[in-house]
């Protein structure tokens, strides 16, 4: 499998889609939205993009299955799949907050191979594959160099879908406050992930995500020097619901502080 090539096939079809979510923002009429789980909403403008994803993604390699999160495709096992995640941030889109994107992914058995994220306000594409490095726009990135932990900016989300952990989790962030330049919260985890992957943010944790929300952007953040675990330091982050992603300098500390009040 040519990864570089399917890098570049993959492109239009998530610029595409990108275009539509575009098009469709601030037009999402309130009875149009769904709500999947607590604060987990959904509208027509999530499913309409993985169907054009779906559609795009199996002409380039017919036998790939999909994991995806609107669930407009059937979910089978192989080899080769896509996971995908048609609007991340779908909340923030509702809302009329400019930041949110496409992720996409694609893995071999149990390894990503290639990841692009669009952050779609900024047009900007994040993109990357396996030993090949880390872009955007085809401009190489690096995370940063940051190895200060009092000085590193981080961002995170809240595990509202498991409210028995929010205390501990909320713990988390009050040490982090304390102890380092400040916590964000912007509300997309491939966003996250590719801003850590460019430098502009130290590092990225978060509890309770899925598969879709953190393939692309992991491969991306690992291929520009970052280092990606879950919260025991292990492997396990893509399909473990938890995720540490950092420049590797302050890997230790961040994972310190979740050991001690989280864990």
């Amino acid at each position: 499998m040519n990864l570089s090539s399917i890098i570049e096939q993959v492109k239009p079809v998530v610029l595409e889609a990108g275009a539509f979510i575009k098009k469709e923002a601030g037009q999402v009429q309130h009875e149009q939205i769904e709500h999947k789980t607590l604060n987990n909403l959904v509208s027509y403008v999530d499913k309409t993009a993985e169907e054009m994803l779906v559609k795009g993604l199996r002409k380039i390699i017919p036998e790939a299955v999909f994991i995806t999160e609107e669930e407009t495709v059937i979910q089978e096992k192989g080899d080769w799949k896509w996971v995908v995640d048609p609007l991340d941030g779908t909340t923030n889109f509702l809302h009329g907050i400019p930041l949110f994107s496409v992720s996409i992914a694609l893995m071999y058995q149990e390894e990503v191979q290639c990841g692009w994220v669009y952050d779609i306000m900024h047009d900007d594409l994040y993109t990357a594959y396996k030993n090949g490095g880390a872009f955007v726009n085809n401009i190489p990135i690096k995370v940063s160099s940051q190895n200060d932990f009092g000085q590193a900016l981080l961002v995170t989300g809240f595990p509202y879908g498991h409210p028995d952990k929010m205390k501990k989790y909320v713990d988390v962030f009050y040490e982090l406050m304390m102890n380092t330049r400040g916590v964000r919260r912007l509300g997309s985890a491939a966003i996250d992930l590719v801003y850590v992957a460019c430098g502009k943010l130290d590092a990225f944790y978060e509890y309770g995500l899925s598969p879709w929300d953190v393939a692309g952007g992991s491969i991306i953040l690992k291929e520009a020097g970052g280092y990606v675990s879950d919260f025991k330091g292990e492997e396990n982050y893509i399909f473990g619901k938890e995720i540490i992603a950092t420049n590797d300098k302050i890997q230790k500390n961040l994972m310190k502080i979740i050991e001690d009040k989280f864990l």
